[in-house]
């Protein structure tokens, strides 16, 4: 029986730490779950490193969905969270309707995840929320906004962090049911954590958030860059190679 949004919220309450992982194909969604992961985003990350992009722009709804069907056909235990990817849902809160619901009807999806908190933002959210759709919100940077933000930690000054804060607090009050936060100080995200009832999930976020989620390839010493907040648990990278050299010369010496 798979881990529901409900019980996610009660272990906010019993301070239960959220483990959280990517994932974006059924090989390693079944070792994730088989491990003990709590949650798996298909995330729009996968992109870069399933599809090879210099980032989350170009991937689209279909990928995202095909992506999360074989993601779904991987998962016993695990709560599985789907990105929408970039203009599946800021055109219009029709489109994001569409979207979100083709994620619904065509995986086995618990929710999906958007990015930002301005006005317009928390309308959709709050829309997709009272048509029955589970929405986890997603602040600091993100990655979506690349090109007008950049790579870096948000709300370092007094004045982004009250943004964020205030933007925590919309979605709150539009409905989600988790919120992640990306590469903000740790003290924001601490003060966040503490200033509502639901579950926050951090990535490059400090230690006080009820939940940590890395992309799994930084995990595993798959990626081709490491973020500084990610450890890397394995060299994946290294042993893979080094299993594959040994097989071309197991070949090349057989004749």
């Amino acid at each position: 029986m798979s881990l529901t949004i409900a019980q996610l919220q009660k272990w906010k309450q019993q301070k239960k730490p959220i483990v959280a992982l990517t994932a974006s194909d059924y090989a390693i969604a079944k070792l994730l779950d088989n491990a003990g992961v709590d949650l798996i985003l298909v995330g729009d990350s996968l992109a870069m490193v399933t599809l090879g992009y210099k980032n989350t722009l170009p991937v689209t709804l279909d990928d995202m969905i095909r992506h999360a069907q074989a993601v779904g056909r991987g998962l016993k235990k695990a709560l599985m969270i789907v990105d929408l990817p970039f203009l599946s849902y800021q055109i219009s809160t029709e489109e994001a309707m569409r979207s979100a619901g083709r994620v619904f009807k065509e995986t086995e999806a618990q929710g999906i995840k958007l990015e930002g908190g301005y006005p317009d933002m928390v309308k959709t959210i709050r829309k997709l929320v009272q048509s029955g759709m589970p929405v986890m919100g997603h602040l600091g940077l993100t990655p979506q906004s690349v090109h007008q933000i950049g790579y870096r930690v948000q709300g370092n000054s007094p004045k982004s962090a009250t943004e964020i804060l205030e933007q925590s607090q919309a979605l709150v009050d539009a409905g989600i049911f988790a919120l992640l936060l990306e590469n903000v100080p740790s003290e924001l995200a601490t003060k966040i954590t503490e200033s509502f009832a639901i579950p926050t999930i951090g990535i490059g976020a400090g230690k006080g958030c009820d939940g940590q989620i890395l992309v799994t390839h930084d995990v595993l010493g798959l990626s081709d860059w490491q973020p500084p907040f990610a450890h890397k648990y394995v060299d994946l990278k290294a042993i893979i190679t080094s299993a594959v050299q040994e097989y071309c010369q197991d070949v090349r010496q057989s004749n």
